[in-house]
């Protein structure tokens, strides 16, 4: 878990390159929630963002929320998420700790950031971590991050 996160260069289509797209979004996926809540501010081609950086600098593209559960406070075995896919005629809700995705649209800044960055055919992804009190490193977790244009 992190209280910062910078991603690898994420490779940008042609439409995305070009601009051709009506909507943009960045999907986090498996985002672990079991600790901490937490504002992910999310920041375009601004590695060396921090919690100081601000929602009102250029690289700005949006946010996410988490609402923790502050860890957990059961039996030994209560906080574990089943793994495997369920029987389709289990018709409980999820484990209460199943990693979830978070969708930030991020169109409006990509097309503002973009074209005036100097390698247009790449772009970074930073996650800052706003949490109530100092954060530590108990809060950032997920496998996968991806950038997906709609025409």
């Amino acid at each position: 878990m992190l209280d910062r996160f910078v991603s690898a260069p994420i490779e940008l289509s042609d439409a995305a390159r070009a601009g051709r797209y009506e909507r943009a979004d960045l999907i986090f996926a498996e985002v672990d929630h079991s600790l901490a809540s937490y504002e992910g501010r999310v920041y375009i081609n601004a590695p060396d963002a921090t919690l100081n950086t601000g929602r009102d600098h250029p690289a700005y593209a949006g946010a996410f929320h988490i609402f923790g559960h502050g860890g957990c406070f059961g039996d030994p075995g209560h906080c574990d998420v089943p793994a495997g896919p369920r029987d389709p005629f289990d018709l409980r809700a999820p484990h209460q700790l199943t990693p979830v995705t978070k969708v930030v649209i991020v169109t409006e800044a990509l097309k503002r950031i973009v074209p005036s960055a100097t390698d247009q055919s790449s772009l970074r992804v930073t996650v800052v971590v706003a949490a109530p009190g100092k954060p530590g490193n108990d809060y950032l977790a997920f496998s996968r991050l991806r950038l997906l244009t709609y025409r």
